[in-house]
């Protein structure tokens, strides 16, 4: 073989190599899940026109009273259900309209001078979120209550309109099952779960991300 056979031969083969190691552009069937946008919905709560409502059955009547919603934002992507955010309640804000009854809860029961804050931080969402108008869905997260941490999955109902947004959501708490005190004594028995329904209202944006 010449001189001039072989170094046309070398440079074939290294031409070859390159195109093996060299990276490919990707197409537009090979796009990284990281390059893909994902659009979001951002609920904000306004706390004034939110409320936290609650009802406690025992052996004589039933006890009912509220709770303030102190802030919250929530951000939910409808593909995958994914959430963030959390909604927090002033604990030290719960009536029942009997101010006795009530310094026994916030003392004994709820400790809200050292446990101030109930929080809920939802981080999944079941079921289909409309674009406009009134879903149904499971709401996945960690409910926060006397210092404690609880996964905790409630039904809930949200009104989506333009700009705005409204949702509710009924469930029972079992306290006593979460190592808080139970209130009975001998001549009153007090259910072991609380019925609570919260009422939120607030913004709607779309978040791009």
């Amino acid at each position: 073989m010449s001189f001039s056979s072989l170094r046309t031969s070398l440079a074939t083969l290294a031409i070859a190599g390159l195109s093996i190691v060299a990276p490919q552009a990707p197409t537009a069937d090979a796009v990284s899940p990281a390059s893909q946008s994902s659009s979001s919905l951002v609920l904000s709560i306004d706390a004034a026109q939110s409320t936290v409502h609650w009802s406690l059955d025992s052996s004589l009547h039933t006890v009912h009273g509220t709770f303030r919603v102190k802030r919250g934002t929530l951000s939910v992507d409808p593909a995958s259900g994914k959430a963030t955010g959390e909604i927090v309640v002033d604990a030290a804000s719960g009536e029942s309209g009997n101010d006795s009854r009530d310094r026994k809860m916030h003392n004994e029961v709820l400790e809200s001078a050292r446990y101030a804050e109930v929080t809920f931080r939802p981080d999944h969402v079941e079921g289909t979120i409309a674009a406009q108008g009134t879903s149904s869905v499971k709401i996945h997260g960690v409910f926060s209550l006397h210092g404690m941490d609880h996964e905790f999955t409630a039904p809930a109902q949200a009104v989506l309109d333009g700009q705005k947004w409204k949702g509710s959501a009924t469930f029972d708490v079992p306290y006593v099952e979460w190592k808080m005190k139970n209130p009975s004594n001998f001549l009153l028995k007090v259910k072991h779960e609380v019925n609570v329904e919260i009422e939120l209202s607030g913004s709607l944006q779309p978040s791009q991300h």
